[in-house]
């Protein structure tokens, strides 16, 4: 059910670039190298190493999978997943994101929020004591 085709890139006025670097030289950068143009937290986390399933997801990434389901919120979006679809779990549903250039270095979970806006609806018949006497047609 995995689907493998060309990663797409948005069309935008000019080249994308992070820190000074394009998206194609952020490939090319190592781990480390990477680390030092992300802000603190994400460095810290990138340099304190992987767990085995971030490390699973960026094998799949490697192979070349464009639509990922994942559970994984802390994970951070880097270069080599500009392009493929994730599906991310919020807790209920997971979240369909296309992965762009602008959120090199975010959170999973910066892009499936957790809190959604309750809408209630009206009070049924019977719910208060004015609307026992309430008809119903």
């Amino acid at each position: 059910m995995v689907k493998k085709t060309k990663k797409k890139i948005p069309r935008r006025k000019g080249e994308f670039t992070y820190q000074g670097h394009t998206v194609e030289s952020l490939k090319k950068l190592s781990m480390d190298e990477f680390a030092d143009l992300l802000p603190a937290s994400q460095r810290r986390k990138i340099r304190r190493g992987f767990n085995d399933k971030h490390k699973q997801l960026m094998q799949r990434v490697k192979d070349g999978d464009t639509i990922l389901r994942t559970h994984l919120r802390d994970m951070i979006i880097l270069p080599d997943m500009i392009g493929i679809e994730l599906e991310i779990h919020d807790g209920k549903q997971f979240n369909r994101v296309s992965v762009q250039p602008e959120m090199i270095g975010h959170y999973f979970g910066e892009y499936s929020l957790t809190r959604h806006i309750v809408r209630h609806g009206s009070a049924g018949v019977g719910a208060t004591r004015s609307s026992k006497f309430v008809p119903l047609k």
